[in-house]
């Protein structure tokens, strides 16, 4: 389907912002030959990689790195592009929930099925 979106071409950069294996195995299926596959979220302690090295690096030329925080210029320039309405972070949060659903705010997060970003809000009943 991203091909068909994209021109015949998958993503130059993949960023995994779940830890679920789902989440794992799509990214890996969505980027482009020589793309990038960046990990900003810990999976399980035992996940593994669907694939092989030699289809990961030798075939496909996939670059895997991974980060859980930014330096000080990459924020400002994040805050900065928020600011200019340049990244619709509104549209990013798919869910949210009072504090008694926060079990249910975990699941979805955890399923990493139909949510991107899932906000508690503590006073909203």
């Amino acid at each position: 389907m991203l091909r068909e979106l994209n021109n015949g071409l998958l993503a130059d950069k993949v960023f995994i912002c779940s830890g679920a294996d789902s989440a794992i195995d799509q990214a890996l299926r969505s980027v482009e030959r020589g793309g990038t596959v960046l990990f900003f979220a810990a999976a399980r302690k035992d996940a593994g990689i669907a694939l092989s090295i030699n289809e990961i690096f030798w075939r496909n030329e996939i670059t895997l790195t991974s980060s859980y925080a930014g330096n000080r210029a990459d924020h400002l320039q994040a805050l900065e592009l928020i600011r200019a309405r340049q990244i619709p972070v509104k549209q990013m949060i798919t869910h949210r929930l009072p504090l008694d659903e926060i079990g249910l705010g975990f699941k979805l997060v955890a399923q990493a099925d139909k949510s991107i970003k899932v906000i508690i809000e503590p006073h909203r009943s």
